[in-house]
């Protein structure tokens, strides 16, 4: 499989326990091969008139381009923002034994 076909999904959620409970889901529902939970992130954004400060968690998730639309379709079932963060990045390259883990992992009956 292309290495273009496999992607890095950005997240934030508002604490662990939301990224933890999203990140088992997508796991369970084989549209995620790997979910890091990273506390810790401070993200300072504009919204609704002004600047906003909170801290968040940040998942980063490895999947496939074709996993993309019910990824996104999950992640909002059980968001609790209203626009949510979920950016998808293409992997341009990496080790071909992890590569082919994402695509078996996906594939598990």
């Amino acid at each position: 499989m292309y290495e273009s076909n496999y992607i890095v999904v950005l997240v934030t959620v508002p604490n662990r326990d939301v990224g933890d409970e999203i990140a088992r889901f997508l796991i369970n529902d084989k549209l995620a091969a790997c979910v890091n939970v990273i506390n810790g992130l401070r993200s300072i954004y504009y919204w609704k008139g002004g600047v906003e400060e909170d801290n968040e968690t940040l998942l980063i998730i490895k999947s496939r381009k074709d996993k993309l639309n019910d990824l996104i379709k999950s992640i909002r079932e059980r968001h609790p923002y209203k626009v949510p963060e979920i950016i998808a990045l293409p992997i341009i390259g990496g080790l071909t034994e992890y590569l082919e883990w994402i695509n078996e992992t996906l594939s598990r009956d």
